[in-house]
């Protein structure tokens, strides 16, 4: 809690007021009832209107999920899916996907739209601005946005020094354990999801885009649309929390406006600088650099308290710290922490690789003067703006597996005792054991393990080549043999080890295959007989473009030939039999024919002599 002062306002709201306020869910004894998912308590937008991910260029790859050190990314179909309640929005998945597979969904169009409408659009700049925008004096930037047709623009620097204040404050009053910089979005998801133990040590305090949004609606009207710029993904989050989703209505990164400025042909540095600052920010504009924030508080609180104060930066480290402190090694400490390694100053949106965290981090220091802002400022813009935020456990409530479970999932992928678990960390997981939990929990895949698919697809490789009774070979561009089947040493007499030392021509014909390399044509079921091997074989010989080699199998089809010779040579030996039965037929034919025409000669001669005795006798009779 933070003990009320005179310019200070709004109280550490009740478990009663934030049930009521649909924060926390209670049951009918006012304790906190059983977890609900983040989208029924906590946000307002799902993730993927923040990330956007193309699954057609996504596939088997898993650097993401090696890369993610909070493993909110499951993969399915091969394919990854951010897990909406356990992101932090780091945005390493963003800057290491080698296929832009993810991509941020930009607010652009939005804040055009304000601007078309009409409306009063103020932007809040975050001081990162001073390392990574490009100009001659900070007012030219000022001045360039509103060509954009924004209506003011002021540094986040100011709700920086609000939340200094109370940070001092807490600092003062000296009864919390250990205080944790609330600045960064990105950790308090960390803390809130993944060690919620430690929710107690986040300072109860707004982040100064937040301060800034509130201070800003407060000067310039409630319906004023406040756009934030700034370097950070985690912050389009951070604006939809529903604790202070009216603060802030558009987040916009520093390459969007430049591109933005690129399209209207606005250069920065040839704009008149304007004033840019209600009041100067002074130290607070260190926030984005490491230890801006430790360095702000010690300018800026009246009295010297006890705690040891240090800063810690990058998500690996962060975690590493929370861990310990989950062990109870960090006691009366105040801790300055950025998921970001360098600071904001290097966010997951700056891709400008040229740019050193250690250059801007030493202009800044040497630029921006370690003073405080006067009291009587600092309260005046403290006057009724809100900057209490109660932080709570919204670790996701999942089943564990048994340890039957996990050895029958290990068991799966071949992995049957300690021996066979390599923990080698490709599929993303740190061990094999890890990762057959994220099986369970349906986030990862048994396929992931690239170890064991290697072993399996080699397995099988290897049982293609030694059980198939086809030969199979494969030849590179020289010729040279690359795979030889092992059934090919009963056909050729060589081994396969001697094989794989020879070149094709050594013991075939290549012809063929020289002509399918450099056509890049195929043959399919050619007939080729290698008398020298008593073999005849039917061939596929095919070119395959990723190895630039050549795949033959041969068939041995060398009995189906004999075969054929011999049912062929049958074939012959019944013609020539049916040519002697036709012969010999015909020989007896035209005997019988010689026969009968001489026996019907000697008919027709005896008739017609009968005929003519018979004749004769009939005219005689009359006669008489």
């Amino acid at each position: 809690m933070i003990i009320a002062k005179p310019c200070r306002n709004e109280p550490v709201r009740s478990p009663w007021e934030l049930a009521h306020k649909g924060l926390l869910i209670m049951n009918a004894h006012g304790e906190n009832a059983k977890k609900q998912t983040v989208s029924s308590i906590h946000m307002g937008v799902r993730y993927m209107g923040i990330i956007d991910l193309k699954a057609s260029r996504c596939k088997h790859c898993y650097k993401c999920i090696r890369n993610c050190e909070v493993k909110a990314i499951m993969i399915r179909d091969g394919r990854a899916e951010i897990m909406e309640d356990r992101c932090i929005l780091c945005g390493t998945c963003l800057q290491i996907c080698p296929q832009s597979a993810k991509t941020l969904v930009s607010d652009l169009e939005r804040v055009r739209g304000f601007l078309a409408d009409g409306d009063r659009v103020v932007v809040s700049m975050a001081p990162s601005y001073m390392g990574l925008l490009k100009f001659k004096e900070p007012g030219q930037v000022k001045a360039a946005l509103k060509k954009l047709g924004f209506a003011d623009v002021r540094e986040t620097s100011e709700g920086a020094v609000l939340v200094t204040r109370e940070y001092a404050a807490l600092l003062e009053q000296g009864t919390m354990e250990n205080i944790i910089t609330t600045c960064c979005p990105s950790v308090n998801d960390l803390i809130e999801i993944y060690y919620p133990k430690l929710v107690p040590y986040l300072a109860p305090v707004v982040s100064p885009m937040i301060a800034h949004g509130r201070l800003l609606k407060k000067e310039y009207g409630a319906d004023t649309k406040v756009v934030f710029l700034g370097p950070c993904i985690a912050k389009k989050k951070e604006s939809v929390d529903l604790r202070h989703n009216d603060c802030i209505d558009a987040v916009l990164n520093f390459q969007e406006v430049e591109s933005w400025l690129k399209q209207e042909q606005i250069e920065i540095q040839e704009c008149e600088a304007e004033p840019l600052e209600r009041i100067d920010p002074k130290v607070n504009r260190l926030y984005p650099v490491t230890n801006g924030v430790v360095n702000s508080v010690l300018a800026t609180e009246k009295q010297v308290d006890h705690y040891r104060k240090f800063y810690v930066h990058g998500i690996h480290n962060c975690i590493d710290l929370c861990e310990s402190m989950v062990r109870g090694e960090i006691n009366g400490c105040f801790i300055e922490m950025n998921s970001c390694s360098g600071g904001c100053i290097k966010g997951p949106t700056v891709e400008d690789r040229s740019i050193s965290r250690f250059k801007v981090k030493l202009d800044m220091e040497e630029t921006i003067a370690k003073e405080p802002v006067e009291e009587a400022a600092a309260c005046d813009m403290a006057e009724g703006v809100k900057l209490h935020k109660a932080y709570m456990d919204r670790s996701p409530v999942e089943q564990k597996p048994t340890e039957e479970q996990i050895r029958e999932i290990l068991a799966k992928i071949g992995k049957h005792g300690p021996k066979d678990e390599l923990n080698c960390g490709a599929c993303g997981y740190s061990s094999c054991r890890d990762k057959a939990v994220a099986v369970f929990q349906k986030k990862a895949e048994l396929n992931m393990c690239i170890p064991y698919m290697h072993d399996k697809a080699e397995s099988l490789s290897n049982l293609v080549m030694e059980t198939s009774p086809n030969i199979v070979l494969i030849v590179d561009k020289d010729m040279k043999i690359m795979e030889y089947s092992s059934v090919g040493e009963k056909y050729f007499g060589k081994t396969r080890a001697e094989a794989l030392e020879m070149y094709l021509y050594e013991f075939i014909d290549p012809v063929d295959f020289q002509w399918v390399y450099d056509t890049h044509q195929n043959i399919h079921g050619k007939k080729v007989t290698y008398s020298e091997y008593h073999l005849s074989t039917l061939q596929n010989i095919v070119y395959i473009e990723k190895e630039d080699a050549v795949l033959a199998t041969f068939i041995d089809i060398t009995r189906e030939e004999e075969q054929l010779r011999e049912e062929y040579e049958k074939k012959l030996d019944t013609i020539d039999l049916a040519q002697k039965v036709i012969h010999k037929q015909m020989m007896v034919a035209q005997e019988i024919a010689g026969l009968l025409g001489e026996t019907t000669a000697e008919t027709k001669t005896t008739l017609t002599r009968l005929c003519r005795s018979l004749l004769e006798d009939g005219s005689e009779s009359e006669v008489r």
